[in-house]
């Protein structure tokens, strides 16, 4: 676990979050403006010049409604640098290591894609926290409409939630409604990593990223979590 940085695909989420904006005919600031973030920290997300953070990400994703599985799928358009003929998926079932597509926050947050069963209600992620990683830089919360689950494989992890604090060590799992404003810390040394399930509590489809970005690509993840937020108002 130590090297697996290295055997997993980097990938952008900020054209896909772009494309979704404009296929939804929304202005880079109103969506800035509805996730609480300036135009240009959004505009920078997009063009990739800057990583958001898990908790801008999760904002963008819930206004712009569309799960964090659909902007970390790659589709072909979108796959520069990356083999398009490989889906992040070796067959239907298994989806080997190598094939996992990671996207890099700010402040030491790394999320891997897994396989998500063609499912567009669940995010199946690896999650690593490195130390002194939190899930937002200026201590913020974040909420949105989801249960989420996870199970702690090594490491030690704060989990605020609700105004109430929880130690996680290796080994430890927890639920909880999303929609309560929640946040990870790692306070320790060590990197703290685990795997996430986030499941939708919106029951129709989300609609898919894929035809937006054919036409024009999303710059930021930013703009992902305002589209997410923006389909439960």
């Amino acid at each position: 676990m130590q090297h697996a940085e290295r055997y997993v695909m980097a990938l952008n989420v900020g054209p896909q979050l772009r494309a979704v904006r404009l296929a939804k005919g929304e202005s880079l600031r109103s969506v800035a403006g509805a996730v609480g973030i300036s135009p240009s920290l959004l505009s920078q997300v997009e063009n990739s010049k800057t990583s958001p953070s898990v908790s801008t990400l999760y904002a963008l994703v819930s206004h712009l409604g569309v799960t964090m599985d659909a902007i970390t799928s790659p589709s072909p358009s979108l796959a520069k640098g990356i083999n398009s003929s490989n889906p992040g998926k070796s067959n239907g079932v298994v989806q080997h290591r190598k094939d996992n597509h990671k996207l890099e926050m700010q402040n030491g947050v790394i999320w891997e894609r897994l396989a998500d069963s063609a499912s567009n209600l669940v995010d199946p992620l690896l999650v690593t926290y490195e130390p002194g990683a939190g899930s937002s830089l200026d201590g913020q919360e974040m909420h949105h409409n989801a249960a989420e689950f996870g199970l702690l494989l090594e490491g030690e992890l704060t989990l605020m939630l609700d105004g109430k604090l929880y130690q996680l060590k290796a080994g430890d799992s927890f639920s909880f409604d999303a929609n309560l404003s929640h946040r990870y810390l790692n306070t320790t040394d060590t990197p703290a990593r685990g795997v996430w399930f986030v499941v939708s509590k919106n029951q129709e489809n989300k609609p898919s990223v894929a035809s937006a970005a054919d036409s024009d690509q999303p710059k930021s993840a930013v703009e992902v979590l305002a589209m997410m937020d923006q389909n439960r108002k």
